[in-house]
């Protein structure tokens, strides 16, 4: 039952908001009573803290799952930012934003948890791609993997990238495509091309 109130929980947090999803909401999801999620969980912090580090755990393995794959390194940035989309969905109701607002410990500790994943995946990325040609040996590893992280963060800023004029999938597109078109030699140019010539574009609008 823990396992089911978490992924139910999950969904309703991603689709409405960690503030605007109460704890009956979810009891009446699921069909069950308030006391039995209680039984599982204290209170609504420690479900939004176990939702939140049940999300990472998922998204980390997924991560961890297409690195060891050592696909070619900008084709690797894609799948990453495919396997993301695929989880936190659209994000219309800024879950994001009210993660940082009304549970700001839990935000902490995740977004230290996400640089630590995202800077070792980046890091590790760039290295490979300098070795194969792609990205131009004379890049700052260190400052453009931070630069990646704060970036990514920074799409979720609804006040900077209004829904109504930006889809998350559109974001992540034309993010990647600058970050790479910043980095890459020609020959990781071509790469490139070949990749977004082959891809589905999303309805940007």
């Amino acid at each position: 039952m823990r396992e089911k109130i978490i992924h139910r929980a999950t969904e309703l947090f991603l689709t409405l908001g960690f503030k605007s999803v109460t704890m009956d909401d979810i009891a009446n999801e699921l069909g069950i009573s308030k006391k039995t999620i209680y039984v599982h969980f204290e209170n609504k912090t420690k479900l939004v803290e176990s939702t939140t580090l049940e999300m990472f755990a998922l998204i980390s393995h997924g991560i961890d799952g297409i690195c060891q794959l050592q696909k070619d390194p900008i084709e690797e940035i894609y799948d990453i930012k495919q396997l993301v989309l695929e989880h936190l969905k659209d994000e219309k109701s800024s879950p994001y934003h009210q993660l940082q607002k009304y549970y700001p410990k839990i935000f902490n500790s995740l977004r230290s948890k996400q640089f630590g994943l995202m800077d070792a995946c980046v890091v590790n990325n760039l290295k490979r791609g300098i070795a194969l040609g792609l990205y131009r040996d004379t890049i700052e590893i260190a400052f453009i993997s931070k630069i990646y992280f704060a970036s990514i963060m920074s799409l979720k800023d609804k006040q900077l990238f209004p829904l109504k004029v930006f889809s998350m999938a559109s974001l992540m597109n034309y993010y990647i495509e600058y970050h790479v078109r910043g980095i890459c030699t020609p020959k990781g140019l071509k790469v490139l091309s070949k990749i977004i010539n082959n891809q589905i574009q999303p309805n940007d609008k």
